[in-house]
């Protein structure tokens, strides 16, 4: 069992950063691939970052619409997960979940994550 707390949303304006984290507790966070999806008010939950489970080298993953511009890491000393994200827009607004996946590699479906955080909250005001 994983528990997941997210935290670091909050309002910013356009083009400013914020750097969001994922606690986890529970089993060993380093043996888990991590995700990082967001929701819109109306819209389903979208991939947006991922990163694979320690142990030699380790990939990360961005939609599109975030390349260049968020950086996905985790240290497994602390058992945080980060999402830093640079030169936000607007339409970034949403809620920002993280997840653990505990077999398999990463990958965009959410539905293949095994466990949740409650979100945090990211408004950009244009």
């Amino acid at each position: 069992q994983v528990q997941l707390v997210e935290s670091g949303g909050g309002l910013v304006q356009a083009g400013g950063s914020l750097r969001l984290s994922c606690a986890a507790s529970g089993r060993t966070f380093s043996s888990y691939a991590m995700g990082w999806f967001r929701q819109a008010p109306g819209k389903e939950r979208e991939f947006v970052a991922s990163i694979t489970r320690s142990g030699g080298n380790t990939y990360t993953y961005y939609a599109n619409f975030v390349k260049g511009r968020f950086t996905i890491s985790r240290d497994n000393v602390k058992n945080t997960g980060y999402l830093q994200m640079n030169s936000l827009k607007p339409e970034d607004t949403a809620l920002y979940h993280c997840a653990a996946k505990s077999l398999g590699s990463t990958t965009t479906f959410p539905d293949e994550y095994d466990y949740w955080g409650q979100g945090t909250q990211v408004t950009v005001s244009s």
